[in-house]
């Protein structure tokens, strides 16, 4: 049965160990973290209550923690792990929203978010859609988010904001980027904050992607501000080179889980808690949970922060030595990136009107052909390619091959559009 399912995987599958494979935040994983998560599948411990896993819970603990240090967080700091960055962004909106009730001595969680007069939640324009579907799940709506315009290097304006929380309505939370997916842009995190605090608005930094920069030296500066948030999301699945799921969301202070305080008889009684024998059924939505921390305690005992770091830095230089090719190549267009691990290009086809159809091909046509797997996405309504470059072991010359695949690809998809035309 395993050899089975192992020759469909590695036919089939995404060796995220190749220096071709650059489409999506998903990295090929450390050894250290695959060996303790397999450990940790094999307890099969479950982080609700404490008999299903005490020593999970101590190492969950110790690594939230970590963590919350990191993010510049005080001794009143909490945490848990989600199955990923839309739940934590969903878990931080939740009590957000209750928290603006409680503002105004409303109770949403027993009377509903009718309760709650002209919900809003703000963020930039170019932040993840899990801050939407957060507001559809919570009842506020999709409509209660308000796209609050970037700059010229797509960051969140701070005058914009300020000048739609003035508008009225209530403000939920303003939710800042630190790493937009394409573009790895920083909202001006400092300046967000105070605004958000001036308007009495709970503010949430969806770090899922740059909360990584904080392992580096060099990047740490990128997510100044951080500790000044209510909470934090932050995915190692992406810089932290840990398997899926490994998502944390951080609380400045341990009381913001109030609202998810739940006492069961048969999992967490009340004097089974007072005695200190008591779970994480009190900071999520999920009940079952896996230990997901497991792996990151074990990177984070291997390699360290410096360990990390090194790895962040690389891949930042691979990504700053990528865009300085395709700047140099008269093929393409360097449309953006390099702030983190990302870069944003389009390949540069002879009849400028068919180029969204030939980029569009181009990428296809890698992906058929299993020679290589880019990003696509789009940027002022115009379809380009994205280098997401989390391999420390790529080389500079994988990048000039990688871009000759590219080019190869897009020249016959030129030819191909040409021809259909």
């Amino acid at each position: 049965a395993l050899a089975r399912v192992t020759a469909v995987l590695a036919a089939y599958g995404v060796d995220l160990t190749s220096p071709f494979a650059a489409a999506h935040l998903q990295p090929p994983p450390l050894a250290v973290a695959v060996a303790a998560d397999a450990l940790a599948s094999a307890g099969n411990a479950s982080l609700d209550t404490y008999d299903s896993g005490p020593a999970a819970l101590a190492v969950e603990r110790w690594v939230v923690a970590a963590l919350a240090r990191l993010a510049g967080f005080g001794a009143d700091a909490d945490g848990v792990f989600t199955p990923g960055g839309t739940l934590s962004n969903l878990t931080a909106l939740l009590l957000a929203r209750d928290a603006a009730a409680a503002r105004r001595s409303l109770d949403v969680r027993s009377d509903g978010v009718a309760a709650l007069p002209e919900p809003a939640v703000f963020c930039s324009e170019l932040a993840h859609f899990s801050v939407q579907r957060a507001c559809a799940a919570l009842g506020i709506g999709e409509h209660a988010v308000r796209p609050v315009s970037v700059d010229a290097h797509r960051r969140m304006r701070p005058d914009a904001l300020a000048a739609m929380l003035r508008a009225g309505g209530t403000p939920v939370a303003v939710v800042a980027t630190a790493g937009t997916t394409d573009f790895g842009s920083v909202d001006p995190l400092a300046e967000v904050a105070a605004i958000a605090r001036d308007h009495g608005a709970w503010l949430h930094v969806d770090a899922a992607y740059g909360f990584g920069a904080l392992f580096s030296a060099k990047l740490a500066g990128l997510v100044d501000g951080l500790a000044l948030a209510d909470s934090v999301t932050a995915d190692l699945h992406k810089i932290g080179w840990q398997p899926a799921a490994a998502s944390v969301l951080l609380v400045r202070s341990a009381s913001a889980f109030g609202p998810l305080e739940r006492s069961v008889a048969y999992l967490n009684p009340e004097d089974d808690r007072a005695e200190g024998y008591d779970g994480t059924l009190g900071r999520t939505v999920q009940t079952t949970r896996r230990p997901d921390a497991v792996k990151v305690a074990a990177t984070l005992l291997a390699l360290g922060r410096a360990g990390l770091g090194a790895l962040v830095d690389r891949c930042h230089e691979l990504a700053g030595h990528a865009a300085a090719l395709i700047a140099a190549d008269p093929s393409f267009e360097l449309v953006g990136g390099a702030t983190l691990t990302t870069v944003v290009f389009r390949y540069r086809p002879a009849d400028e009107a068919r180029s969204d159809e030939v980029n569009a091909r181009l990428r296809r046509a890698l992906l058929r052909a299993g020679e290589a797997l880019i990003g696509r996405t789009e940027v002022d309504k115009a379809t380009c390619l994205k280098l997401t470059l989390l391999n420390p072991d790529t080389r500079e010359a994988d990048l000039v091959a990688l871009l000759a695949l590219v080019r190869a690809a897009g020249s016959a998809a030129e030819r191909l559009v040409e021809g259909a035309a």
